[in-house]
């Protein structure tokens, strides 16, 4: 984290529910803001909450949201204040604007400094937006998972002169062609149940059916050749192309927000930022993608109903 700060890297992101009620990414933070309390004011946050990682279903009630924000402020303590709190998910029993006022009433009582959103489509950033400026939009973008640049959510939020926070930048770790078989997931990593790193013959019972996870597999070993090619390693490729996406669509802005677990991995996502994409890198990149077919969805069916809403 402070080799974050250190570079440049301000914006962070956590949630209520990344890891238990106990010890999760808000109970780090105090801990983190009670030992370096001079860091509170370089750190812009970002917290993600009325969700619930048991029964994976969002509550964007007034009732739910006001408890949320409440929560996530006990948990990060005096140290640090939220400067965006964030829906995880849309609530389809609650309208997003409704949700957005009690929001927008949160930020008025200074609880929270602004608000984002977390998949969304075109309709609900827009509808958001006309109640109460959104701040942000968090969206899985990457090489392997361009969605957003097609659906029209990007292109609002490039209009509106909102930023996309582009999560799984790297792909969940697959672009950075260190994960070279369904093996060298960890038991319990949540990436064993995504159909992109399956085995479609298991999914399917079809034992004719290849694997997904191998063919998919050649699609980074061919973004490999072009990271090679250009001297820089295939995490900071695919974090340049995440950030260069305002060649796709004018006036886009894109923050990626990779994941690391140790300050070598942080320096190496950073120094992304030196590195020069050209309209030769685009071309290149868009010809290996127009030979691929990526298999397999983003999550499992049962999440669907979630995903852009």
């Amino acid at each position: 984290m402070r080799t974050a700060l250190a570079n440049g890297a301000n914006l962070w992101n956590g949630a209520e529910f990344y890891g238990s009620p106990e010890n999760n990414s808000l109970t780090l933070l105090n801990k983190y803001f009670a030992k370096y309390p001079e860091d509170a004011e370089k750190v812009v946050l970002s917290i993600k909450g009325c969700f619930s990682a048991t029964t994976f279903a969002p509550d964007n009630s007034e009732t739910g949201i006001r408890s949320s924000v409440d929560n996530c402020i006990k948990l990060l303590g005096p140290g640090k204040k939220i400067d965006f709190f964030e829906l995880t998910r849309v609530d389809p029993n609650v309208p997003i604007e409704d949700a957005v006022k009690t929001l927008a009433a949160l930020i008025k009582e200074g609880k929270i400094g602004g608000y984002m959103l977390c998949e969304v489509s075109e309709k609900t950033i827009r509808a958001a937006h006309a109640v109460h400026p959104v701040s942000g939009v968090e969206q899985e973008l990457s090489v392997w998972t361009a969605d957003v640049l097609a659906d029209g959510s990007a292109a609002a939020c490039a209009e509106l002169g909102i930023p996309i926070i582009a999560y799984s930048p790297i792909g969940r770790g697959m672009l950075t062609g260190e994960v070279k078989s369904f093996d060298d997931l960890p038991e319990g990593d949540i990436r064993r149940i995504l159909p992109r790193f399956q085995v479609l013959s298991s999914l399917l019972s079809l034992p004719e059916h290849p694997d997904v996870f191998d063919l998919n597999l050649k699609l980074v070993d061919e973004l490999k050749k072009l990271a090679a090619k250009k001297n820089v390693t295939p995490a900071q490729l695919a974090i340049s192309w995440v950030k260069a996406r305002h060649l796709q669509i004018k006036g886009l802005t894109v923050i990626p927000n990779p994941g690391a677990t140790t300050g070598a991995r942080v320096t190496e996502n950073i120094k992304s930022k030196d590195v020069e994409w050209t309209q030769e890198d685009e071309k290149e990149v868009n010809n290996i993608l127009s030979s691929f077919e990526i298999k397999g969805g983003r999550y499992p069916d049962a999440f669907k109903p979630l995903l852009n809403v």
